[in-house]
């Protein structure tokens, strides 16, 4: 068994869509992505909320090559099968997750994607390709 299929993550994002074809377009990229369940978006509050086994990074990188995002929460789902045999255990455990998911988020915050500058292509013609060319020196 692995440990992966038995931790499902919740994914709180703030998306700057403006338009209904923006909101299709972003929910369309991010269920591509493997290991999500589901999607819900709210356009009043500019929320998105993804739940699943997937890389959180992942999906904040391609949803940033549509529009502007950031994190808001990540953290694991709150499945009631899950809190009552893990209470116990979780009280030592659950200071370090907690670091680890803020620093994630604050890792992922800090990356930006920035758009690479256009090739400049030059067309150079020698004398040798011209056929009109005077060849005596």
């Amino acid at each position: 068994m692995k440990l992966s299929d038995e931790i499902m993550k919740l994914m709180i994002l703030n998306v700057n869509l403006h338009d209904e074809k923006a909101k299709q377009k972003a929910m369309k990229v991010v269920s591509s992505i493997k290991g999500i369940e589901s999607i819900a978006m709210e356009m009043k509050e500019k929320k998105m909320t993804v739940v699943g086994d997937f890389d959180a990074v992942k999906v904040v990188i391609t949803l940033r090559k549509i529009c502007h995002t950031d994190i808001v929460s990540l953290g694991p789902t709150n499945n009631k099968k899950d809190e009552g045999s893990n209470e116990k255990g979780k009280k030592d455990g659950d200071d370090k997750n907690n670091k680890d998911d803020d620093s994630i988020a604050e890792l992922v915050k800090l990356y930006k994607t920035y758009n690479p500058h256009m090739t400049m292509y030059y067309n150079v013609h020698s004398l040798e390709d011209n056929p009109n060319a005077c060849i005596i020196l």
